[in-house]
């Protein structure tokens, strides 16, 4: 069943972060209304692409201009199924608007899935709604998301934990498990399950 997914993003947001769960979302069949604070639908951010470089920590690149295609100003969260934030550099500032934040706290509120990556849990702190849970982040998040009153889970880099109906992980290698396990926490089939025998 198609589902009405509201995807958070600013600029410099990690580009794979951005593009890849927006293109698999909607590939699969679901609704996705990207926004970002004080940009109009058909306005674009920048994202930055994050690399391991054998640095002691990644290296940033500009990536490409992605299109936001709905209005924040206009966002109704409870219109919609399931919330997923992008990472990279973006939730570093967007976790300073106070409406942003709000909105984030109602998908807690009503239960509903939650996917967040990276840098993406920076707002789930900020937000206050991860107390007691088990989160993933990128490992240099570790720290909040531990002040934030949840247990950190130090997974491999393309690993991702499902706690509820919440599903985090730690960096882009992660989104075939990510986007995985938050397809399954939001009840979407893909193809037969059992397919049938091959006609003779």
């Amino acid at each position: 069943m198609s589902k009405k997914i509201l995807m958070l993003v600013g600029d410099f947001a990690e580009d794979y972060e951005v593009m890849v769960p927006f293109q698999a979302l909607l590939a699969v069949g679901h609704t996705v209304h990207a926004v970002c604070p004080g940009k109009k639908a058909g306005e674009t951010i920048r994202t930055a692409i994050h690399d391991f470089e054998g640095d002691q920590t990644y290296t940033e690149k500009r990536g490409h201009n992605f299109t936001v295609n709905a209005t924040f100003d206009d966002v109704r969260p409870e219109g919609y199924d399931a919330l997923v934030i992008a990472g990279g550099r973006a939730p570093e500032y967007l976790r300073l608007n106070e409406a942003l934040l709000g909105t984030v706290r109602h998908f807690f509120a009503a239960d509903k899935p939650v996917a967040a990556i990276c840098h993406g849990p920076q707002i789930l702190t900020a937000a206050g709604v991860i107390k007691g849970r088990k989160v993933s982040a990128y490992p240099a998040v570790a720290p909040e998301v531990r002040l934030a009153g949840a247990v950190y889970a130090d997974i491999g880099i393309d690993k991702a934990i499902t706690d509820g109906n919440l599903v985090t992980a730690p960096a882009w290698p992660a989104h075939p498990a990510w986007i995985a396990q938050f397809l399954q926490v939001l009840g979407t089939r893909i193809g037969d399950e059992e397919p049938a025998a091959m006609a003779h």
